[in-house]
């Protein structure tokens, strides 16, 4: 519920208070509330509603018993479609009228638009007739294509709806710019663009986008065949000589930029065996040449690849010293710039915590930007719970992953000088050594808290979806608090076993639903990991959800301290500790033959995008 200029509540929020609650009796709105008061009480046990009969505002009942009758009510037991009349109005041009099926843009431009639907998960506002906001996205969306230089001319919104799920809707109409249709590489970088998320939405929350197919990617007929054939014989013509005029220019071109490289390299004049000159200050890593790591992964067969992400693949190595390596290599594409990659590897090398992947070292050499770490041989959390590693963890295990990855968390906040916000904390990024110690893993979002005098650093949003800090999301405001509302989520799966969101519901309400405060237990049966057996047995899970759940508070100021959390998870260990049940540590050298490490290294991020600047 939610008056229209009331800050600091979120709509979505209250919307979760208020549905799915198990309210029950005769609803009573009174007669004193503003025009547009929204109220969600769908999913509740409401059996009658008294009405005014100037009653003039939004209301939601669907799933209530007295939605099983007829009356009055059945405009609120209905899913409504707000605003669906709604369209991005044309700019000051002069209308045309469109052959065939091409359609007008919002510039009078007859075009065939990429089309699709886009997804919110919540909102900030609740009157959905104020078309303002609407504009505000049109302009958003613009500016985000307009930034990364793609071929579009104008965007169409319409049809705003809200679903069963309290999702906001819209259909959208993207037109391309110069001709009437895009080609196969606008699409793809056009919805590349709209999924990354790279960009604020003021007033709106998470997204997703799902794009219809795209009809006309050729644009041409067969009554130009002729002139194609014409064209490619005098085309292949001048391609020759442009071919012998590059290849002369290109190797010019070659030299010039290779001097250019070393007069601009921090590492041209560093030689990795020897502690002087213009070299990183490096704690414990060190630089390895290309034909080291090409030989220790055997050339980089896909044999020894272990994992991959969008800014390359991990292969496993073994060194000449025998030591087992993961290698994180970038793929083109991905680089950055030397100095971001040189600042990248002083900031790893400086992290030293037996709860920490370790960086070994790395490579720069021949355009190549490689990071070596430990080889963590028994995965990542996400399949030591789904079973995919073969390596079944009981209470006592998951209680000590727990805590392993709290002490690297906190290490990270507490003790490294600067400060480090992981931002992007989840199962996958959690790894299981040979003794199932946990392990924080990839740093590829991090970021410095350098001036300690502030306690949040303003950046753009990034991170998981089902894991990020709702907070975070809608300020830019990055704090160690972001990491423990992540650790929260981790916490929850360790629980369940169930990702953050499946099949539309979100971890974090399943959870608030399923707890049964009537009993001395803490039972939450119905979402429990089965394999974890009857929750009369875990010791501790009363105060381990409990602690989940302070971490998942919707803001920040109500978050314990990732200190906190240890001190807590060490006391829940004492308690599981001394219940009759208690099992023994064990390692992995128990499933010999389960698991063979494949996916030891299953990574989502990339090198290290570090920015000391903070925007």
């Amino acid at each position: 519920m939610r008056n229209e200029g009331d800050g600091a509540i979120y709509l979505k929020y209250v919307g979760r208070v208020l549905s799915n609650n198990k309210l029950n009796g005769t609803l009573d709105i009174g007669t004193s509330y503003s025009n547009n008061l929204t109220v969600d009480l769908q999913n509740n046990s409401i059996t009658d509603f008294t009405q005014n009969s100037s009653y003039n505002m939004d209301l939601m009942l669907v799933g209530n018993p007295i939605c099983q009758g007829n009356g009055a009510t059945e405009r609120y037991c209905t899913i409504q479609k707000s605003n669906s009349s709604y369209i991005t109005p044309t700019n000051s041009c002069t209308p045309v009228v469109c052959r065939s099926d091409r359609i007008l843009s919002q510039n009078c431009k007859c075009a065939y638009p990429y089309t699709g639907t886009l997804h919110f998960f919540s909102f900030s506002f609740s009157n959905l007739e104020n078309s303002s906001y609407f504009g505000t996205l049109a302009g958003s969306l613009m500016l985000a294509f307009r930034s990364n230089q793609l071929p579009v001319d104008s965007v169409s919104l319409s049809d705003p709806t809200v679903d069963v799920y309290s999702y906001l809707q819209f259909r959208l109409q993207i037109f391309p710019s110069g001709l009437d249709h895009f080609n196969r590489t606008g699409i793809s970088t056009v919805g590349f663009v709209l999924n990354r998320q790279s960009f604020p939405l003021k007033d709106y929350g998470p997204y997703f986008f799902i794009d219809d197919s795209y009809c006309c990617f050729a644009g041409a007929n067969k009554s130009s065949n002729t002139g194609i054939i014409v064209g490619a014989v005098v085309g292949s013509f001048v391609l020759l000589l442009l071919i012998l005029g590059a290849g002369y220019y290109a190797f010019h071109q070659k030299r010039k930029a290779k001097r250019a490289v070393q007069q601009s390299n921090p590492f041209a004049n560093w030689d990795p065996d020897k502690n002087s000159g213009d070299v990183p200050q490096l704690k414990g890593a060190r630089g390895f040449s290309f034909e080291e790591l090409r030989k220790c992964t055997n050339n980089f067969a896909e044999v020894n690849a272990i994992g991959s992400g969008g800014y390359g693949k991990v292969y496993r190595g073994t060194l000449a010293s025998d030591q087992l390596v993961a290698i994180k290599r970038a793929q083109q594409g991905s680089l950055q710039g030397a100095l971001e990659f040189k600042t990248e590897i002083e900031l790893l090398s400086r992290i030293h915590h037996k709860n920490v992947v370790s960086l070994v070292g790395f490579c720069y050499e021949q355009g190549e930007q490689m990071l070596v770490y430990e080889y963590i041989p028994n995965g990542t959390l996400k399949d030591g719970l789904s079973g995919k590693s073969g390596i079944q963890l009981d209470w006592m295990r998951r209680l000590r992953i727990a805590l392993d990855s709290a002490k690297g968390l906190a290490y990270m906040h507490e003790l490294a000088n600067p400060p480090i916000i992981h931002r992007d904390i989840k199962s996958t990024n959690i790894l299981l050594d040979d003794h199932l110690y946990a392990k924080v893993a990839d740093f590829g979002l991090s970021k410095l808290v350098e001036d300690t005098s502030k306690s949040y650093v303003s950046t753009q949003v990034k991170g998981t979806l089902g894991y990020m800090d709702p907070e975070y999301y809608m300020t830019q405001q990055l704090t160690e608090k972001s990491d423990v509302y992540s650790f929260g989520i981790v916490l929850l799966e360790l629980v369940t076993a169930r990702a953050p969101m499946e099949r539309g519901k979100y971890i974090v309400g399943e959870v608030k639903d399923a707890i049964d405060n009537s009993t001395d237990q803490y039972y939450i049966h119905d979402i429990l990991d089965s394999s974890l057996g009857s929750s009369a047995k875990l010791g501790g899970l009363k105060k381990f959800v409990e602690l989940a759940m302070r971490c998942v508070k919707d803001y920040s100021s109500e978050r314990p301290k990732m200190g906190e959390v240890v001190r807590e998870i060490e006391n829940i260990m004492q308690l599981a500790s001394s219940n009759k049940n208690f099992e023994t540590e064990f390692t992995s050298s128990s499933y010999e033959g389960i698991s063979d490490g494949s996916k030891a290294f299953d990574y989502s991020g990339g090198f290290l995008p570090l920015d000391l600047e903070g925007h």
